[in-house]
């Protein structure tokens, strides 16, 4: 069984984004599942060509993309992207699209086919602070997930998919009040490829 998995680039001004910092430290089986993984731009123009490519290229049984939301205490599992973008600040393209839907001919949200109640579980069990989210932000994120699901569907997909938020990952001089360490977010990526790919077998 394959998973790839994403993060992206650091944006808004920081040097580092915490589901990158993670993917990097990745290892490159997880209870029996070949990782691969992915760097995606934060760029609304861009970042969904780039999944789509490697999605067709790596072939995947599971597809967990990754992002930054720093005012996030917990792991979030998103169970929804809607069709919307609504973006607070520019991409590092300088694009800051508002009030525009990403596929005009598309539904108006799409869900996650990922387990989110048995990651939630997993994680839970494994002592990381977790929830589930219904509300993947109107950014970037956003914009992949609801792409990815939106690709899901049009392609009759066989793989599963979804979104994962973490928090800013600690760091003692740039992010004291960060609540979750590097380390941790690294073990509940890892703890939900796992029990994505358990469902997926069942």
């Amino acid at each position: 069984m394959r998973a790839l998995v994403t993060g992206f680039e650091a944006f808004g001004g920081d040097t580092v984004n915490a589901s990158l910092a993670a993917l990097q430290k990745l290892p490159t089986h997880v209870s029996g599942v070949a990782i691969t993984t992915l760097e995606l731009p934060t760029s609304f123009a861009r970042a969904p060509a780039v999944l789509a490519a490697a999605i067709t290229q790596y072939q995947p049984d599971i597809v967990l993309c990754t992002g930054e939301a720093g005012e996030r205490n917990a792991l979030c599992i998103e169970r929804i992207a809607t069709n919307l973008c609504d973006a607070r600040i520019a991409d590092n393209d300088g694009a800051r699209p508002q009030a525009v839907k990403i596929n005009t001919e598309g539904p108006a949200a799409c869900f996650s086919t990922l387990p989110v109640n048995a990651i939630l579980a997993a994680l839970r069990e494994a002592g990381l602070p977790a929830e589930i989210s219904n509300d993947a932000g109107k950014y970037v994120c956003n914009h992949v997930f609801y792409t990815l699901m939106n690709l899901a569907a049009v392609q009759a997909h066989r793989w599963r998919a979804g979104f994962l938020h973490v928090p800013h990952a600690y760091d003692a001089a740039a992010r004291p009040q960060a609540k979750m360490q590097l380390d941790d977010i690294v073990r509940g990526i890892c703890v939900a490829v796992a029990a994505a790919a358990g469902a997926h077998q069942s």
